[in-house]
């Protein structure tokens, strides 16, 4: 496979941030919107569907597996489903680029159905454990012949009839519960999955719409327990794909931090699963406002005001890390500006992103002059110990660390360089055009590491 060659990007210090901007569909919502899609029988119209590079590997794999998937203009896509039960074998390898979360729906998608499927991606991809969605599948019935430590490139064949599971998640993970309940779809009988920390529900609304056969618990404690009963008929639905709130995190992160600014980000999505991010800027200091709120598809839509603010360190409790695991890199450039230490615990889970993200963060602070300290688990960073910029970093082909830090050079004291950009586009196609609209001062970078264009 061959990998696109690198382009770095600086971001400079300079004015005020001002503006409305509304940012891509949501990502977690646009892939699944493409599955279930596939999964009903007849045509399903989404609007508003992430065209990036992740969600598009996506669209394609479903169009591997004999679903109609038609582009129209701005977002707009019709899917032609087959029914649950209907998938062809794939005739090609499955490449799903960057994408952890295509790649592992579409692992609990395909499990349960009596085909066999090849699974590619890039090189980080190939990197990341796929283990957590493969040991439930295994359970099932899937067959799996994987690489060391269950990776990428991997090949599975399902079971001609699967098996109904039981199945409790070890760690907090969409992702992991929402393989096993697409792999439910395909099983007779009930399919139950318990998640003791609650995670983000996209999965569960989404079922319900197109018509499952779906009943939730929750205890006391906030444990949930989800039935799904097997091989019902998905009635195709309308989806409106509203803006993704871990993408409104970067010109909202960036509005915070850069004196004077005032920025509106219009129609992010509220959902209570994913707004952890929002709590901690809050409880933070920061000047946010949530206008013409309302619901929209099941999911509650807002038109976010932030306003530059001077921000305090806290603590981020461990338990609020599922509802903003894909935050914390761009909480720690806020935390970079803020007065004191922000402390971040209960970020293991951050070691297998699409890259190991808390040590990437951590050797970005490092590179620009953040003081902070990196556990096993935990991340502290202590605002403004001194001057801060003048680096490069290195994303590891992540999106979320280019951006990120992209942010941070905003508001620093000297331009901050990411090594590359160009993998930005696997979540967020347009981030420099939107950032610069805003007023941002972002350039190619020059041909030496970390030397910005004149």
């Amino acid at each position: 496979m061959t990998e696109n060659p690198m382009r770095p990007l600086t971001a400079r210090p300079g004015s005020a941030l001002s503006g409305r901007v509304a940012v891509p569909g949501d990502k977690s919502i646009s892939h699944r919107a493409l599955i279930f899609g596939a999964l009903a029988i007849g045509e399903t119209a989404i609007d508003g569907l992430l065209q990036s590079e992740d969600v598009l590997c996506t669209a394609a794999a479903m169009r591997a597996l004999g679903a109609t998937v038609v582009a129209g203009e701005n977002g707009s896509y019709k899917v032609h489903g087959v029914g649950v039960g209907g998938l062809m074998e794939p005739e090609t390898p499955l490449d799903f680029g960057n994408s952890g979360t295509g790649a592992r729906l579409a692992l609990g998608l395909i499990g349960t159905h009596p085909l066999a499927a090849v699974f590619l991606g890039d090189a980080s991809l190939s990197r990341r454990p796929m283990g957590r969605v493969l040991e439930p599948l295994r359970a099932m019935g899937t067959e799996v012949i994987a690489r060391d430590g269950d990776r990428l490139p991997l090949a599975i064949r399902g079971p001609k009839t699967a098996i109904p599971l039981e199945y409790r998640v070890p760690v907090p993970s969409a992702q992991v519960k929402s393989a096993v309940l697409l792999a439910g779809l395909n099983a007779p009988g009930i399919t139950t999955v318990i998640e003791p920390v609650a995670t983000r529900d996209h999965t569960e609304r989404m079922l319900e719409g197109f018509g499952a056969d779906l009943d939730i618990t929750v205890e006391d404690d906030g444990a949930r327990t989800i039935r799904l009963v097997g091989q019902p008929k998905l009635k195709p639905q309308p989806v409106t794909v509203p803006g993704d709130p871990s993408s409104a995190a970067f010109p909202i992160v960036a509005a915070l931090i850069v004196p004077g600014s005032d920025v509106v980000v219009e129609n992010v999505m509220l959902n209570e699963s994913r707004t952890g991010l929002f709590t901690t800027l809050i409880e933070m200091g920061a000047d946010l406002s949530f206008e013409n709120e309302r619901v929209s598809g099941g999911e509650t839509i807002a038109d976010i005001h932030v306003r530059h603010s001077t921000l305090k360190g806290v603590t981020v409790p461990p338990d609020r890390a599922p509802s903003m695991i894909d935050e914390y890199p761009v909480l720690s450039a806020a935390a970079a500006f803020a007065d004191g230490q922000t402390m971040m615990e209960g970020l293991a889970e951050l070691r297998v992103k699409e890259s190991d993200r808390l040590a990437a963060v951590a050797a970005g602070l490092a590179a620009n002059g953040v003081t902070h300290e990196e556990g096993a688990d935990f991340l502290v960073v202590t605002g403004r110990t001194g001057d801060i910029g003048g680096g490069t970093v290195t994303t590891h082909l992540d999106h979320r660390i280019a951006m990120s830090f992209l942010v941070l050079g905003l508001a620093a004291d000297r331009p901050v360089t990411v090594d590359d950009a160009g993998v930005i586009n696997t979540s967020f196609p347009g981030f420099a055009d939107l950032m610069a609209g805003l007023g941002a001062d972002l350039e190619p970078a020059g041909n030496t590491a970390g030397e910005a264009k004149a």
